[in-house]
């Protein structure tokens, strides 16, 4: 196992830009050698001075992937920049042409097999060819609503249920997010950003298929659903105000059935105002598991943590498109210890 690692942050958005403060600060074994973005207003600048920390790094931020992919030479690139695996998969394959192993937020990717199955035909032949490894992770999904509930049933001889119940204050969150699941909006117009398909949070079916696929359950049937939830109060975040009648956020569920029996249940509610926010997983099995995170993870740090917790592991994988339920249980990469 290398004792550092050479990495390139591709995509300078505000999660690529936490990423990068956390980069920057595990220096005895991360080399942040590049970052990537398009934004005119980023490119050209040190990465010291985009993300606030007032240092000079040297690491100038360029649009040209290619010329930076080729003279940093990338043992991984960090990619934070779409949700959708079809808007951006020409650059995973970039990545992975030159050599490079990557970490990506893009929740598509997270378990894509059936979404894009083309797509991921393609990266994972790419990826043998070239020797490197694709990863698609984060905290949801990545983690809190499948790789948790996946590892939740290790003790276990039986299970005939996973449950998993999700509540976050949106209002505690950053602004696109807020934005993403429509606080703010009328009802009217969240149904119409909803039937673009391209709107809430995505993900959460792949969370499902992918404890469907560990479990090793054939799963004959899926129901997905997606509603608004209304405000019952006035309610004011940092970013924006959500009056009473407003939408405050989205609840969405998706549960996975075996002859007309659910064993798959993944509820969340992402909305400002949550007074009770939590992660829950409950495994209804032979010994049955329940488990709460008082508070929930929070997201906004815990994607980023994912994300550069992954680096070793993905170094160190066998080549190919892979998920987090193929790989070794996450942990804590170069963690600060203190008493």
């Amino acid at each position: 196992m290398p004792t550092s690692y050479r990495v390139v942050q591709y995509g300078v958005g505000p999660i690529g830009q936490s990423c990068l403060r956390t980069l920057l600060s595990k220096h005895q074994s991360i080399e942040l050698v590049g970052a990537i973005d398009i934004d005119p207003d980023k490119v050209g600048k040190d990465v010291g001075e985009i993300t606030g920390l007032g240092i000079k790094t040297d690491v100038i931020i360029s649009a040209d992937a290619e010329a930076v992919l080729r003279e940093t030479k990338p043992d991984v690139v960090v990619h934070t920049t779409s949700s959708f695996l079809s808007r951006m998969s020409d650059q995973l394959v970039q990545c992975v042409e030159a050599g490079a192993n990557v970490v990506s937020s893009t929740e598509e990717l997270s378990f894509p097999y059936h979404r894009h199955p083309e797509i991921s035909a393609a990266l994972d032949e790419v990826a043998r060819q070239n020797g490197v490894t694709v990863l698609g992770t984060g905290v949801n999904p990545g983690y809190v609503m499948d790789a948790l509930a996946i590892m939740a049933t290790g003790v276990c001889h039986q299970v005939s249920l996973i449950e998993v119940n999700r509540e976050v204050d949106a209002g505690l969150r950053r602004f696109p997010l807020q934005l993403k699941v429509g606080a703010g909006l009328s009802t009217d117009a969240f149904e119409e950003k909803k039937a673009t398909g391209m709107f809430g949070h995505i993900g959460l079916v792949e969370s499902l298929r992918m404890i469907a696929r560990a479990m090793d359950w054939p799963i004959d049937q899926l129901d997905e659903t997606l509603e608004c939830i209304v405000s019952p109060r006035r309610v004011v975040t940092p970013f924006l105000t959500v009056e009473e009648g407003q939408v405050a956020g989205i609840h969405h569920y998706a549960k996975a059935f075996i002859e007309g029996n659910c064993v798959i249940s993944l509820d969340l509610k992402m909305f400002v105002g949550a007074e009770d926010p939590r992660d829950a997983v409950y495994v209804h099995g032979d010994p049955p598991v329940d488990l709460v995170i008082r508070g929930g993870i929070f997201g906004d740090t815990a994607t980023v943590a994912t994300l550069i917790n992954a680096i070793p592991l993905v170094v160190n994988a066998p080549s190919g498109l892979v998920t987090v339920a193929d790989l070794p249980v996450p942990r804590a990469f170069a963690a600060a210890w203190s008493t």
